[in-house]
């Protein structure tokens, strides 16, 4: 098939191309690198069955493809607020453009979305069936309200144009080529235990949250694009099992084998969600997916990279 990977050179976008190209798919990478980077896809560029484009998405795209993976938004704290007029521009006028193609194109459409559309839980663990719980006005909104009006325009366009379409929410995830600097727990916490600096931990570290390694949710968006009974339908994807960022870090500190303390410090936002969890019944049942690296092993993979580019960092000329 052809595929388009709208964001392809972002963190999940990479791995995403990867796993398409080895089963055999032409993949097309479109991305501005706003927040992606063109070092996740480097190791691509030799391929005769991968182009990559540089494009915004805000602009119309007119390509053949089968398929359109719609994976371009910032998506951590840092990448969406210092980006913010621009996240709002690609989940509302990106995602129409890219319904648009898939529209002309007949093609398979998925949107990725977020957990984040749950906003601060009252329903614990959230299932699909759940609306959230969000505050449209506060700084994590540009994100949040944008991803939700990307799901109301995707289903628009299955209602109104009989797109082939489905939305996957997706909850925390890591691995390497998170970027070292986004300011989310995983990348934090591990550039930090690495260099022996303490973990930052905001508030009580009593808030939860659930990790998916990167290969896991990978599976995951490609059994939702290529099942035909996703058609029309939202899934969560994500790791149920649950923690709070306290367990985390002492999780991170003895894979990374460091002995750096904890800091606290006041919540960056007055909306942090205080749980998040997935219901993943539905992904089970529809699509035969769960995620199967544990914990340990996730970190023990994703720390070694991390590592690896930390050095390389350290010893690059100032």
């Amino acid at each position: 098939m052809k595929i388009l990977v709208a964001g392809g050179a972002g963190f999940i976008g990479s791995h995403l191309c990867d796993s398409l190209l080895a089963e055999g798919h032409e993949v097309l990478c479109a991305d501005n690198l706003v927040t992606g980077s063109a070092a996740n896809i480097a190791h691509l560029r030799g391929c005769d069955a991968f182009t990559y484009l540089r494009h915004d998405l805000t602009n119309p795209l007119d390509v053949e493809c089968d398929a359109i993976f719609s994976m371009a938004s910032p998506a951590s704290p840092v990448g969406y607020r210092q980006h913010s007029l621009a996240t709002l521009r690609v989940n509302s006028i990106g995602t129409m453009n890219l319904l648009e193609l898939a529209d002309r194109q007949s093609a398979r459409f998925l949107l990725a979305s977020t957990s984040e559309v749950y906003g601060d839980p009252e329903v614990h663990p959230q299932p699909e069936t759940y609306w959230g719980n969000v505050n449209p006005n506060g700084r994590r909104a540009c994100y949040d309200e944008g991803k939700r009006f990307a799901e109301a325009a995707t289903m628009e366009w299955h209602r109104a144009r009989e797109v082939d379409v489905r939305i996957v929410r997706i909850f925390n995830t890591y691995g390497p080529r998170n970027a070292l600097d986004d300011g989310r727990v995983v990348p934090n916490f591990i550039t930090q235990a690495l260099r022996g600096e303490p973990l930052t931990v905001y508030g009580e570290g009593k808030q939860t949250r659930s990790f998916c390694y990167v290969a896991d949710l990978v599976a995951g968006l490609e059994a939702a694009m290529f099942t035909d009974a996703a058609s029309g339908e939202v899934f969560n994807l994500g790791n149920p099992a649950e923690v709070t960022i306290r367990e985390f870090a002492d999780v991170v500190r003895r894979v990374a084998e460091s002995d750096s303390p904890l800091a606290f410090e006041p919540l960056r936002f007055a909306d942090d969600p205080a749980r998040r969890q997935p219901d993943i019944a539905k992904a089970r049942r529809v699509l035969g997916w769960e995620p199967r690296v544990s914990l340990e092993e996730g970190l023990r993979r994703t720390i070694a990279w991390f590592h690896d580019r930390l050095e390389q960092r350290d010893a690059a000329p100032a």
